[in-house]
């Protein structure tokens, strides 16, 4: 049954979400456009979404007892990130508050190993795997011949924002080994790193937006550039959708989930990993798309129509990172000069402080052509530099 907008827009309906950091911020900037107020609960009230919602309580979303009562007098509970007390979330889903992701779904994803062997057992097409108790348990099957350089070790839980993940190429790699419970990836051999964003609501509606390129930084292994659409064939596109779409009724998740490919050179497209929720490679929506993945995200979980997916025009996005050697108080250098290119659309995070490769905003830039947006793109990652002061 579709949701009542009357009981949504209710001054009592409450919609709680665990997180207050940039994800919360444009969700609360989004569900500002129809007035709804969101809740969030997080650990200090400087944080992005803090200030705008309609109550922020302090806590710690991964403790039980701070989860269960944050989200006892809520409607509605969702996330920005998956490392929060799922057991939490699953009483207060017994007692009658409506929580997506699902509680179960989401204890699957945060864990990387269960999420590999969710796709081998639902026929979902990803890299060959292996899962061990800690590194030396990694030593030793490289030792017994049953591993062979190169390949990525991905630690089981607690990854996000390329943390959690290293190459290993050589025993010269020994130091890069990752602690505790893990599971180790063939190197595929990619093309492209590709991402399509998809939402599903409780009527089983599903839509997709067009597929994205992304570009890794080398250093922090984070999203630097991305392109949309990407510069793949009609095909290509068409079965990466499709992936993705068979991806989430898998999981029969409401709200967003962010799928991450692999375009191998062979042109197989393989799931890397799934995020539940907003996710970066769908910030350029906010100014490209007639729908937001943030409003679409919204509307899954209130059970609405969803939105369309189409973009208005060509765009790229750039993560606006701190730069390197600089730690402290925030400082935008070549500000002016980059509000200067045309098209372009900044959006900070309201960090107070700086460091190395922290995410401290994001720019979308849009034109007529995509090759106009990448050059211009290409200018706002020189000019633009987020310094301490």
């Amino acid at each position: 049954m579709q949701q009542n907008i009357k009981d949504i827009l209710h001054p009592d309906f409450k919609v709680g979400v665990l997180g207050a950091g940039q994800l919360g911020k444009m969700l609360a900037l989004a569900a500002a456009n129809w007035h709804l107020p969101l809740h969030f609960l997080d650990a200090a009230e400087d944080f992005p979404a803090a200030g705008l919602g309609a109550s922020f309580q302090k806590g710690d979303f991964a403790q039980y007892d701070d989860v269960l009562a944050f989200g006892l007098d809520k409607d509605v509970l969702t996330v920005e990130i998956e490392h929060v007390n799922t057991e939490a979330l699953a009483e207060l889903e017994r007692r009658g508050v409506k929580v997506h992701p699902a509680p179960d779904k989401l204890a699957l994803i945060k864990d990387k190993g269960l999420q590999k062997q969710f796709y081998l057992e639902k026929g979902l097409p990803s890299s060959h795997f292996e899962l061990f108790e800690d590194e030396n348990a990694v030593k030793a099957a490289v030792a017994n011949g049953k591993w062979a350089f190169p390949f990525v070790q991905k630690s089981r839980t607690a990854g996000y924002d390329g943390k959690g993940v290293s190459i290993i190429r050589s025993e010269a790699d020994w130091g890069k080994l990752l602690p505790g419970s893990c599971l180790l990836e063939e190197c595929v051999d990619i093309e492209l790193e590709l991402a399509v964003i998809v939402a599903r609501n409780e009527n089983g509606e599903i839509a997709a937006f067009p597929t994205v390129e992304m570009e890794f930084n080398p250093v922090a292994n984070l999203v630097e550039f991305l392109v949309c659409p990407a510069r793949i064939s009609p095909e290509i596109e068409a079965a990466a959708k499709a992936l993705a779409k068979r991806c989430i009724e898998a999981y029969a998740l409401c709200g967003l989930l962010a799928v991450e490919l692999f375009l191998t050179k062979k042109g197989e497209l393989l799931i890397n990993e799934v995020a539940p929720r907003p996710h970066n490679s769908g910030h350029h929506t906010i100014d490209s798309a007639y729908t937001s993945q943030f409003e679409q995200h919204l509307r899954g979980i209130l059970n609405l129509p969803l939105g369309d997916t189409r973009s208005k025009c060509p765009a790229v996005m750039v993560n606006l990172l701190g730069s390197e050697g600089h730690s402290g108080p925030t400082y935008y250098a070549g500000l002016a000069e980059t509000l200067a290119i045309p098209g372009v659309n900044l959006h900070f995070y309201g960090k107070s402080h700086t460091k190395p490769y922290r995410k401290m905003g994001h720019a979308t830039i849009v034109a007529e052509t995509l090759e106009e947006a990448v050059g211009n793109a290409r200018k706002v990652m020189e000019r633009l530099r987020i310094e301490a002061r």
